[in-house]
């Protein structure tokens, strides 16, 4: 079974070390826009994958849950 984006970004976000709040002016965006995507209500654009990507050192294919971390 794949693990869905939203859980993968709030597993990322704790290992790391980040509030929502940190992790929002980190890649640009507000905390309400990173509580949304962790509870699965949106999706980041391509841009913010990346950002997201490069902030946890992984790829957008682990991040998505595509591929085993």
């Amino acid at each position: 079974m794949q693990v869905k984006f939203s859980e993968n970004l709030k597993i990322l976000r704790r290992e790391h070390g980040l509030s929502q709040g940190k992790l929002a002016e980190a890649v640009g965006v507000t905390q309400q826009c990173v509580s949304k995507w962790e509870r699965a209500d949106g999706e980041p654009t391509l841009s913010y994958l990346w950002k997201l990507a490069d902030l946890f050192g992984v790829s957008i294919d682990v991040l998505c849950g595509r591929k085993d971390w």
